[in-house]
């Protein structure tokens, strides 16, 4: 052992600079640990809820994000959309949406939250195709009807509110997935408000 002085500037020193080498260490070592909490993007599309940016959504435009696989669609409707959905309700198999297709705060008229915007599962209920929007050109298909969905594949049709018409192959009205709004211009697509 040596007899030479203790060095106590020189030890505070090499005790201050392990602890924030130690420090910087374990820090670099829980950033991947906690960033390993997030969902990945495989656990996203198996479910995870999806955020839904609407501020640049027009009147009478439809846009289509993915959940769990699936196309959603987000639909700005118009008074003019609102409006004409109350004259065709006798042509409707579902007119009151008695089917489980949708959350209890979609059970309404308008089948949505809010009555200009839509939010719907975009998959036909017969057999799982994709039906396109037909805005201001869905009279050649339903009179007195200018905006729908339609399915090309067998010929279901279905209104503004994604409700089914009557003689056409599909069963049932369109999903409505749980959703809810987190602000004024993002939907929560996958969860629905006070749900656990």
């Amino acid at each position: 052992m040596s007899n030479a002085p203790v060095d106590n500037g020189r030890r505070r020193f090499l005790t201050i600079a392990t602890s924030v080498v130690g420090g910087v260490g374990a820090a670099g070592a829980a950033v991947p640990f906690i960033a390993s909490w997030n969902p990945s993007e495989r656990a996203k599309s198996a479910g995870a809820p999806v955020e839904v940016d609407i501020s640049k959504l027009e009147p009478g435009q439809l846009i289509r994000v993915e959940w769990r696989g699936k196309p959603v669609w987000v639909v700005s409707r118009t008074p003019k959309m609102l409006e004409q959905m109350k004259a065709h309700e006798d042509q409707l198999r579902d007119p009151a949406s008695e089917e489980p297709q949708q959350p209890e705060s979609a059970v309404n008229e308008y089948r949505s939250k809010r009555p200009e915007i839509f939010v719907a599962v975009g998959i036909c209920t017969h057999l799982g195709c994709s039906p396109g929007f037909f805005e201001g050109n869905f009279s050649e298909k339903v009179e007195g009807t200018d905006d729908g969905f339609y399915c090309p594949c067998h010929g279901s049709k279905f209104d503004m509110a994604g409700r089914v018409f009557q003689a056409v192959p599909a069963p049932l009205n369109l999903e409505v997935p749980p959703y809810t709004f987190i602000d004024d211009t993002t939907i929560l697509v996958g969860e629905e408000e006070g749900a656990a």
